[in-house]
């Protein structure tokens, strides 16, 4: 009998558990995500790359920075129709783009090696859309997200000169 009056509370219990924990893991990469557009988005408006200086002790533009990666970030947002990312190629270093997704998925990374020393051209479109010529799509299902990206630098001593080149590269709304 006694057994019988704490069944029912001990299975509400566990299966109120199991959804908390299965809401928690639906939620907890769109509330990062969320938190990470708000930061960076405070560095620009969205659909345009802003460009951070070198990363140090005091000045982290993302989390856990390398100290000889320069960093470009733009939030992207697609309610209005596609956006275009235009990267400009370094000569001689390693650079890459990467896309995440509101879920904080990674959707597409073009580097150097792909391109074979051109630009990379991304078109982060929505179901029903299409890529301008020349760009390559990136299908996404959520409307905001990050664009990232990260150029590798022998030594702080180069970044004049790559600054000027990677400024070169844009984020903007069809």
């Amino acid at each position: 009998h006694m057994m019988r009056r704490w069944l029912f509370p001990i299975l509400a219990s566990l299966v109120l558990s199991a959804g908390a924990y299965q809401a928690t893991l639906l939620a907890t990469p769109y509330v990062l995500m969320n938190g990470a557009m708000k930061k960076i988005g405070a560095r620009g408006p969205e659909n345009r790359f802003a460009f951070g200086q070198m990363a140090t002790a005091d000045n982290q533009p993302i989390v856990r920075p390398s100290p000889d990666l320069s960093y470009s970030t733009c939030v992207y947002n697609l309610a209005d129709g596609p956006v275009l990312i235009d990267v400009e190629p370094v000569p001689e270093h390693y650079w890459s783009v990467s896309i995440f997704d509101a879920r904080t998925d990674v959707a597409a990374v073009r580097s150097d090696r792909d391109t074979g020393g051109k630009p990379a051209r991304l078109a982060l479109v929505k179901a029903g859309q299409k890529a301008p010529a020349g760009y390559a799509p990136v299908r996404l299902e959520h409307d905001r997200g990050i664009a990232l990206i990260r150029i590798l630098l022998a030594d702080a001593g180069e970044f004049p000169a790559i600054d000027a080149t990677r400024r070169k590269s844009t984020c903007r709304a069809l």
